[in-house]
């Protein structure tokens, strides 16, 4: 009897034990512990913190509704709405996180391309920089080759002058000077004082312009024999030569060359042309050529 009445007492305690254990709601623990794991993500914390308020504050009420005894459907719907709430948390912040790195990246590719066209920016003003130097350069260059050319154009034509004062023409192979056989005796090849003369106004022309070069050359008229002529029109040459040296020319500034009876002026027919053909001609170098740029 009395152990039929422990047994009854027992029973009576487990079941009044079992009666007041909670009855749990499984889609409340769901949302509870998909609330727990998107507050532990750090992500989900720093990137979504009001998202995951509202997920909290969403469990606390449908936690509240369970304790004040709610209904099920109620409470699995406030569950539910947890759920949504915390995946709306944790794809906020994975968005987020996506377009930090997007405009992170972004932010670098700017950073790329202001950098390049710094550079190319740069190296367009340094390549102005040069390109009007070069310009500067030549410019100033080309300005001093002018007036180096007008110098020389100025010396060319004052020594043109200089030479027409000697009765000089100007013809292709350069100023030719024609000195006619009345410095010579005839058939001689001694200057005569006339002639000496004539030869210190020429000297003169070389002392004033140093650079000068001259050919001496030595013609005849048709008498005689062509050998004899020749031979007299290298003598003569040499004479007038001579005497240049010995006013001072310098000797390496001439040179002299015997044509004898070839290349007459006029005709030897008569006595006038014969006088003409018995020359002695200095010819100038090119005046262009006797000119030094400085």
């Amino acid at each position: 009897m009395n152990n039929q009445f422990l047994i009854s007492a027992t029973l009576v305690a487990t079941l009044a034990a079992c009666s007041a254990t909670p009855e749990q709601n499984s889609a409340l623990d769901q949302a509870r512990s998909h609330l727990g794991a998107a507050s532990g993500d750090p992500q989900v914390t720093t990137l979504a913190p009001e998202e995951l308020k509202r997920a909290t504050e969403s469990l606390d009420v449908a936690e509240r509704s369970w304790r004040d005894g709610g209904s099920k459907t109620r409470v699995d719907h406030l569950a539910y709405m947890t759920a949504q709430r915390v995946t709306i948390a944790q794809d906020t912040a994975s968005s987020r996180a996506s377009q930090a790195v997007v405009a992170s990246a972004a932010a670098e590719r700017d950073k790329m391309r202001l950098g390049q066209r710094t550079q190319q920016a740069d190296k367009a003003e340094q390549q102005l920089a040069a390109s009007e130097q070069r310009n500067a350069l030549q410019s100033a260059d080309a300005l001093r080759d002018k007036a180096r050319v007008e110098r020389r154009d100025a010396r060319v034509r004052e020594l043109e002058t200089q030479l027409k004062g000697l009765d000089a023409r100007k013809t292709d192979r350069g100023m030719v000077l024609t000195l006619g056989d009345v410095l010579f005796d005839s058939g001689q090849a001694r200057l005569l004082d006339d002639g000496s003369r004539n030869m210190i106004k020429v000297a003169d022309f070389f002392k004033r312009n140093p650079g000068n070069t001259a050919s001496i050359e030595g013609y005849t008229d048709s008498v005689g024999g062509a050998s004899a002529n020749l031979g007299l029109s290298d003598r003569r040459a040499q004479a007038v030569m001579a005497a240049l040296v010995g006013l001072g020319v310098q000797a390496d500034h001439l040179s002299t060359r015997a044509h004898g009876e070839s290349m007459p002026t006029a005709s030897n027919d008569t006595a006038a042309g014969r006088q003409m053909n018995r020359r002695v001609e200095i010819v100038f170098a090119p005046q262009a050529e006797a000119v030094t740029l400085k």
